[in-house]
């Protein structure tokens, strides 16, 4: 009768805890957006699949246990249009299915990528039936008639065939992952945006350029002084029209409001006009998507470069931190926007834009160099990012791929894991930040409260030059990127992650300047079957202002001062 009980009770807890949890969703506290999953806050420790990967689940099957080594809690992998629907409302998600069950038997969870429309501003991933009938799916034309390899956002019957693919993808997620929470984002299309031309000049597009939308006006009139400068500026410049064409209300030409690539932007009004046909498109997607399964969805830009700074060399139209006024207007279903950082020498630059208009920072792609960890510890510290995702993680790939030997991600993923829910506790708090060395670069540091945290160049083998000559003999410093993450604990303790060959000094500073170096304790943290083990550091091992990392293995430190 005991156990009889015991199952009632058993099965009465699951059910009532099924029913507690909700799906994956996104939490806003104080200015702090975090990804919820089953409850709680969730730190993405990611990597992107190569494009190709996912295309077969024979292929994937021995790259799931890869993944799960190297200390990944979430693998972005995408699902195309052209295999799930390879004839016209017939469906077949059979890899989802093997998707989804190989992240599920390896403890991952999924981040979908949909290769719906457009992928890289192409539209390649578009199953055959939609290739063979443009004038059904019309492409896009250039200025002087020729058509690109892409669909128009222009395109009613491209939008509702689209719309068709994604709920129904939406509805077998739904069925079969609505208990485990398997998938927990979703990002809808892949850097669109018109590539080789700054517009579509079809008929259909230089029909609705003759007039600017009354819903985007109305968001222009309601966020007036808090639009992107530039679009601020163009709005301005032409007197704040309220009605008229796009180059009435926004001019014509280029617009500079700066010195450099950064401030410039050439073809501006052709751009805006692309981000809103582009935004209303895929806004739509999400909405029916979210309709059926409310999942965070969003979308992925491919950047604005110093030598590719006009658009038609990246994608016109894309969701560009200056036309993000557009795609918040006309996207409301997309819950944020994120960048490919692949110029990793504007880290900071891209960031910084990317966390405008309550935007959150996301990185799905980037550089899966010896660097890239130091810039994901920089991310979560400084930006309060929610995830981090290197692309080509899987490595075997043409370029932007993880080299084989390299396991410096899966070293610093694994020292990141286990502080994971320290920094989303502090992330939310705001009691975090982060510090950064560029690649040569020295040293730097960042004010913390009273304090001054330091991370600078060290190697054992570079005592020579750390003690002016005293002993040691002369090395060469290592180069690569390095971070430390920084969280205030209390006014006197933090708690500091670093990785990379580095010394990490904490300092007061006071009115009379900078106090000596003076230590109460530095403890390194070493995490072991579940438990923290405080090692207590001294002598030699703090002699040079403060404990050392070495790129070969992240570290975290309780540091507490005078």
């Amino acid at each position: 009768m005991r156990l009889f009980y015991s199952v009632i009770f058993l099965l009465i807890s699951n059910l009532i805890f099924a029913q507690s949890t909700s799906i994956p969703h996104l939490v806003e506290k104080d200015g702090c957006v975090q990804v919820y999953v089953n409850n709680k806050p969730f730190l993405l420790l990611a990597g992107e699949l190569h494009n190709s990967s996912a295309g077969s689940a024979c292929h994937m099957r021995p790259i799931w246990e890869r993944l799960a080594e190297k200390n990944l809690n979430t693998v972005l992998a995408p699902v195309s249009w052209e295999l799930v629907e390879p004839e016209e409302g017939s469906f077949d998600f059979s890899l989802v299915d093997s998707m989804i069950t190989g992240a599920r038997d390896h403890d991952l969870k999924l981040v979908i990528l949909w290769f719906g429309s457009w992928k890289n501003g192409k539209s390649s991933y578009v199953p055959e039936w939609v290739k063979r009938n443009p004038k059904r799916f019309p492409l896009i034309e250039e200025s002087n008639g020729k058509f690109q390899d892409a669909l128009s956002p222009l395109g009613n019957k491209s939008l509702k065939a689209d719309i068709c693919a994604f709920v129904k993808l939406m509805e077998h997620i739904k069925e079969i992952d609505s208990k485990e929470h398997t998938v927990i984002m979703v990002q809808v299309e892949n850097e669109m945006g018109v590539l080789g031309a700054s517009r579509d000049f079809s008929g259909l597009a230089n029909q609705a350029f003759e007039e600017v939308p009354s819903q985007l006006i109305k968001y222009f009139k309601k966020n007036k002084d808090d639009l992107y400068p530039a679009v601020q500026k163009a709005w301005c410049d032409n007197g704040f029209k309220t009605s008229g064409s796009w180059e009435d209300v926004f001019g014509k030409g280029d617009l500079n409001i700066g010195a450099d690539w950064k401030t410039r932007y050439p073809k501006f009004t052709d751009e805006l006009f692309m981000a809103w046909n582009y935004a209303t498109y895929v806004g739509a997607i999400a909405e029916a998507g979210k309709s059926i399964y409310p999942l965070p969805m969003f979308v992925n830009a491919w950047l604005k470069q110093p030598k590719a700074n006009i658009p038609g060399k990246y994608p016109s139209g894309g969701p560009l931190p200056h036309v993000i006024d557009i795609w918040r207007a006309a996207a409301p279903a997309i819950d944020f926007i994120a960048p490919d950082i692949y110029m990793v020498e504007e880290f900071d630059w891209v960031c910084q834009n990317y966390l405008q208009s309550g935007n959150l920072l996301f990185i799905p792609e980037t550089k899966i160099d010896s660097s890239a960890i130091a810039r994901s510890f920089y991310a979560f510290g400084r930006y309060r990012a929610i995830g981090f995702a290197p692309f080509g993680i899987e490595g075997g790939g043409l370029f932007n791929s993880a080299a084989p030997n390299d396991h410096s991600l899966q070293k610093g993923y694994e020292c990141l894991k286990n502080i994971s829910q320290i920094i989303l506790e502090n992330q939310a708090a705001n009691n975090i930040d982060g510090v950064f060395l560029e690649e040569g670069q020295e040293k730097n540091s960042v004010k913390v409260g009273k304090h001054e945290v330091t991370i600078q160049r060290f190697s054992p083998g570079n005592l020579f030059e750390i003690t002016g000559g005293k002993f040691g003999i002369e090395a060469k410093l290592c180069n690569s990127a390095a971070a430390a993450i920084i969280i205030k604990q209390k006014e006197n303790e933090f708690l500091i992650a670093g990785t990379g060959d580095i010394l990490i000094k904490v300092s007061k500073v006071n009115k009379q300047g900078k106090s000596p170096h003076t230590y109460i304790s530095i403890d390194e943290l070493i995490f072991k079957d579940g438990k923290i083990i405080h090692h207590r550091l001294n002598g030699d091992e703090t002699a040079f202002g403060g404990p050392y990392v070495s790129e070969e293995k992240p570290k975290v430190f309780k540091i507490k001062v005078l």
